[in-house]
């Protein structure tokens, strides 16, 4: 089991990592059954079935009969509303939740780029979820983690100290010691660490460097959104933009800070959403069909050398091609 998350604050962390299903569970589940009852005699299937495993929420098990895991005299019983009778034989396969099933090792391909006894830099693929949630309880970066590395399972999220959102590309770091996680949860709040990004975006921005300080939090129309409110947690990102041509602008970021959404959000309330980023206003274009964001270098100090890292990963194949299309009819500002 991996150790519970210490206090620690997850940067460029995603709140709607929601797609996809959790794989199927694959050990033997426990199997329990009883006879039903004359007190339960008329009474609804998941009633019955609750009296048989209170451990489990209602909800779970109402799950578990529509999958096909209970049965009443032998026969598979998938409706929750059935009535059952005193008499029948109730059987009920305990499949864990997917909760349960989330911190398990799985042979998922790591892209490392520099690997020591202190540290692990991988360059994440978009598609990629980096800490399991409700939608995504398998086939996360840290599942890939605990299989890469068994001993992940005693640190707080196996290392994992920042986030990048689901289908934002590019470079993690993440810690192998505690001493490690706790010198890079520390570097990153100090706001020591730097993270540049390259971001398309929608419409022509100008070619002035600019700050975008604004503080962000839950947008209070959409709990799958951030926004910039008043209310939010303060919030600053640095931008460049390298072509502009088209309709569109290719931009470097730099992050002070490291809110959910960050830089996604930044460009949105100035106008410029990131191309196909359908969350905040962005629409496909340059062959794009996820949003346009890739993390492209990193840098920080060793936690136990203190010597000064650097790493650069270029830009995976749909935003090169992207970028191509994007500078073949522009003109470098």
């Amino acid at each position: 089991m991996v150790a519970p998350p210490a206090d620690l604050s997850l940067e460029d962390g995603s709140a709607d990592e929601s797609e996809g299903a959790a794989e199927p569970w694959s050990a033997s589940p426990e199997r329990r059954e009883t006879i039903v009852a004359a007190t339960l005699h008329g009474q609804r299937l998941d009633r019955a079935v609750v009296a048989l495993a209170r451990e489990f929420s209602r909800s779970h098990l109402q799950s578990l009969i529509a999958q096909g895991h209970v049965r009443l005299d032998g026969e598979a019983a998938t409706t929750a509303s059935r009535k059952v009778k005193a008499g029948q034989r109730l059987e009920v396969d305990l499949v864990p939740t997917a909760e349960t099933r989330a911190f398990s090792p799985e042979a998922i391909p790591l892209d490392v780029v520099h690997e020591d006894n202190e540290v692990l830099v991988v360059n994440k693929p978009a598609g990629l979820v980096v800490h399991p949630a409700a939608g995504n309880w398998t086939g996360t970066l840290l599942n890939g983690l605990l299989h890469r590395d068994p001993a992940a399972a005693s640190l707080p999220r196996a290392g994992i100290v920042h986030r990048l959102d689901k289908d934002t590309s590019g470079l993690m770091v993440v810690g192998r010691s505690l001493t490690s996680v706790t010198a890079l949860v520390r570097v990153i709040a100090a706001r020591e660490a730097k993270r540049e990004y390259l971001a398309i975006v929608h419409g022509e921005v100008a070619s002035e460097a600019f700050s975008i300080e604004a503080p962000i939090g839950r947008d209070p129309a959409s709990r799958i959104r951030m926004a910039v409110v008043g209310s939010g947690r303060p919030a600053r990102t640095d931008v460049r933009c390298l072509v502009r041509e088209g309709g569109y602008s290719l931009l470097e970021c730099r992050l002070h800070t490291g809110r959910t959404h960050q830089i996604r959000v930044h460009l949105a309330a100035r106008g410029h959403p990131l191309v196909a980023d359908a969350t905040y206003g962005g629409r496909p274009g340059l062959g794009m069909t996820r949003q346009a964001l890739h993390a492209l270098r990193l840098g920080f100090r060793h936690p136990s050398s203190s010597a000064a890292l650097v790493f650069e990963a270029a830009p995976p194949p749909d935003f090169a091609q992207a970028l191509q299309s994007l500078r073949g009819a522009a003109t470098t500002t």
